[in-house]
């Protein structure tokens, strides 16, 4: 039995570590030239670098290192996960040219066509309305389109009607294929069921990889820029709807609640249940899997839950914006507003060996705690901002005094203070802000 095609390719290009040195330099206002003059290396040798045509050994990491300050290590994992690429570009393009012979297979006696509409049926299973352009489609054929394949188990015509083929220009609705293609994807018929399956694995595995590979190369050119202008939250998630239509609605509505502190990152979008492939790609972005009308089953259900992978199901939009919206909310960086809850005056000063200054307090307004935070106003002037060393009244510790009532207590790290002194007692409240 053969075994199923892994999903191991990357996307058709690779970033190369010159064009992170090449983008350290522009930001730091450096030339090749200077580089060279600080690593000891050959503006020669910088330039293969820069232009990847050379590679940075452990030796040529450590004066980078030393030069502009990014770690060694950093150089050697952006060579290693490079020339890791590279490998799996060169395999990539033997595989592709192993897909030469379906051009070879003729379109008058296998069809060949578009895919008009498609949509998970809760009784049949994924089925999607084809347009023949070319061939005859036939029950029992093998179908590749797009991302998915299948044996096509049943036809119905434009009426409903079972039939048993459709030549060109006949619409009909297919079964038995294992996922809900996308709109406008091609379909063609092939002979072999395992090569359809290798094919279909592999332009999924193609598709998230390049979107992931994408994500990654932005991190990497923008992670300075991002540090200077602030950080900027993202939500990623992952939509799995019962039809194209509603997919494409609910993306909408929750890109729309992106905010320049709190984005919405849509990794993956498609009709059909919630699959492994689902999980592992969550896995990987970190994303929240959003099903539309849509389960996963209990396999599924436990790799997402071992991996810590959070599932929402939903069937109204409102409720989806509404939910989203509210862990959008809890992203933002609260306000904080100071609240000053007592006022104390220093009515005597007591200097106590190995203690410091006791200061001997009446409370004039409100409460006064230990462990809020505490400025000394003279002339009404702040002279220190900070904390309470102890707080008591008489002999015993207390955590409060109100109002009206004497008490002793001592700042921590301070000692000059005055009779007359006012001791201001506030908090620092967070507010949660919404969108």
């Amino acid at each position: 039995m053969d075994k199923p095609f892994l999903n191991q390719f990357q996307p058709d290009y690779a970033v190369s570590p010159g064009e992170v040195l090449e983008f350290e330099l522009d930001m730091r206002g450096m030339k090749q030239q200077e580089l060279a003059k600080r690593t000891g290396l050959t503006p020669k040798h910088i330039g293969a670098l820069v232009n990847a045509k050379s590679s940075i050994t452990p030796e040529t990491a450590i004066k980078l290192e030393r030069a502009i300050g990014m770690p060694a290590q950093y150089w050697m994992n952006l060579e290693s996960q490079y020339q890791e690429a590279l490998a799996r570009i060169a395999e990539e393009k033997k595989l592709t040219c192993d897909l030469d012979w379906l051009k070879r297979i003729p379109v008058d006696a296998m069809a060949k066509g578009l895919v008009i509409e498609a949509s998970l049926d809760k009784g049949r299973g994924p089925v999607a309305t084809v347009l023949v352009q070319s061939g005859t489609l036939k029950t029992g054929d093998v179908v590749l389109a797009g991302q998915t394949y299948g044996r096509v188990r049943a036809m119905l015509d434009e009426n409903g009607k079972p039939i048993k083929s459709a030549g060109p220009s006949i619409p009909v609705e297919i079964q038995g294929l294992t996922e809900v293609p996308q709109a406008g994807d091609e379909f063609m018929v092939l002979l072999d069921e395992r090569r359809a399956r290798e094919i279909a694995t592999y332009r999924a595995g193609k598709f998230r990889n390049t979107k992931l590979a994408k994500q990654q190369a932005a991190k990497l050119e923008n992670m300075f820029t991002d540090m200077a202008s602030g950080e900027v939250k993202n939500l990623p998630i992952i939509i799995k709807a019962d039809v194209q239509g509603s997919q494409e609605a609910l993306a909408a509505a929750l890109l729309k609640l992106s905010t320049e502190e709190v984005r919405v990152q849509l990794v993956y979008g498609a009709v059909g249940g919630i699959s492994e492939s689902d999980i592992n790609l969550a896995i990987a972005s970190k994303a929240v899997i959003i099903g539309f009308n849509t389960r996963a089953d209990a396999g599924v259900r436990k790799l997402a839950e071992n991996n810590g992978i959070e599932l929402r199901y939903y069937n109204i939009i409102y409720d989806a914006v509404d939910e989203l919206k509210a862990a959008m909310s809890g992203m933002l960086t609260p306000d904080k507003k100071e609240e000053i809850i007592g006022m104390a005056e220093i009515r005597q000063v007591f200097r106590i060996s190995k203690i410091g200054s006791i200061a001997g307090c009446m409370v004039t307004n409100g409460v006064i705690r230990r462990n809020a935070r505490w400025r000394l106003l003279r002339d009404n002037v702040v002279i220190f901002t900070g904390e309470l060393d102890s707080l008591k009244r008489f002999k015993d510790d207390v955590r409060e005094v109100k109002e009206g009532f004497e008490c002793g207590l001592n700042l921590k790290g301070y000692n000059d203070i005055q009779e007359g002194d006012q001791l201001e007692c506030f908090e620092i409240k967070e507010i949660a802000r919404t969108i």
